[in-house]
């Protein structure tokens, strides 16, 4: 019988490609479902499936997630109704949580570099404690990244407006043939 549930993870599962962990355990069961990072801290998961593949995704999320260096703490589920939400049929990935994190690592990076600005009695403990540099490389390697994919977007929407615009000048040209043909008249 298949169930949905409402999914909370806590523990050390941000930063760290858990998302991708749930998402490719989610699709390898033939699950519907989201999955996102919540401002808290947390992922959630709003998945859908039959019983025995959602012990089994839970399974895969708590293997694959300790070998990506996830550390779960706790794995809250709710059953909610079947018919609550319509889920896409692949699972996903929510994406629009990207900018929350970008956010986060860069001002973890901010900090870092205000504290070193203010005082640079502090690079001993920096370079003793490098915790927080992965972080801020991820942030920046997923703006980079955000960065590419939003130039390349915008290069096949130029092309396309390019081709709009060629079109709207053979359109504008045979209109001021039929308005030189009415003046004529």
């Amino acid at each position: 019988m298949e169930k949905c549930y409402n999914i909370t993870v806590t523990g050390k599962v941000q930063d760290i490609g858990f998302r991708s962990v749930v998402e490719y355990a989610g699709r390898l069961l033939d699950l519907s479902g989201l999955v996102f990072n919540a401002r808290d801290g947390s992922v959630k998961i709003v998945c859908c499936g039959e019983d025995s593949a959602i012990r089994e995704f839970f399974q895969q999320i708590r293997i694959r997630g300790k070998q990506r260096g996830a550390v779960i703490e706790d794995i809250k589920k709710r059953e909610i109704p079947f018919d609550v939400i319509d889920l896409p049929d692949t699972f996903s990935r929510v994406l629009a949580d990207d900018d929350i994190d970008i956010g986060r690592k860069l001002d973890k990076g901010n900090e870092l570099l205000r504290d070193i600005k203010k005082d640079t009695s502090v690079l001993p403990d920096v370079k003793k404690d490098v915790s927080v540099l992965p972080d801020i490389k991820m942030g920046i390697g997923n703006l980079n990244t955000k960065f590419d994919s939003f130039i390349t977007v915008q290069g096949e929407h130029n092309k396309r407006m390019d081709e709009h615009n060629k079109h709207l000048d053979e359109h504008n040209l045979r209109l001021e043939k039929i308005l030189e043909k009415l003046a004529e008249r």
